[in-house]
């Protein structure tokens, strides 16, 4: 997929959560190449394209650049029993610790509580020594979002 991103997270590689329209968009001309993406989907940069020109843009301060993205994988913490790859799984729920080492990967971006996908991967133990909420987690590659 080809989009419009800002210059700043315009590099091969880099992630996002595509968060919709903006009412900065009203009157842009370049709205049909840059409003391409599924809102609420995380993404993943695989390509400036080069030789591409910067684009003023009302949103980018910075403007934007031609890129191809592609749904991206999500690295989580799910409930340990019954996670292995090639099985259905969500979140384990939220978590009020925001400090925890680990609480990046028990609210993703990109990833409902009450979504489920495929895991493809069991990456292994969380980074965090224990869970303040006494779960048994396992940190897991989850599939790219189907609703692309």
């Amino acid at each position: 997929m080809i989009t419009l991103l800002g210059t700043r997270l315009a590099s091969e590689g880099a992630e996002f959560v595509y968060r919709g329209e903006s009412d900065a968009c009203e009157g842009c001309p370049y709205r049909k190449q840059c409003l391409t993406l599924t809102e609420g989907v995380r993404y993943e940069v695989t390509d400036v394209r080069d030789g591409g020109q910067t684009l003023d843009c009302a949103v980018h301060d910075d403007g934007v650049r031609a890129v191809e993205v592609e749904p991206a994988s999500i690295t989580a913490q799910v409930h340990s029993k019954g996670a292995y790859a090639g099985s259905k799984g969500s979140l384990a729920g939220t978590c009020p610790h925001v400090d925890c080492p680990g609480h990046e990967y028990c609210e993703p971006k990109g990833m409902d509580v009450d979504e489920e996908r495929k895991i493809t991967e069991i990456v292994g133990d969380p980074p965090q020594d224990y869970c303040a909420l006494n779960r048994e987690l396992t940190l897991v590659e989850f599939a790219p979002s189907e609703g692309d």
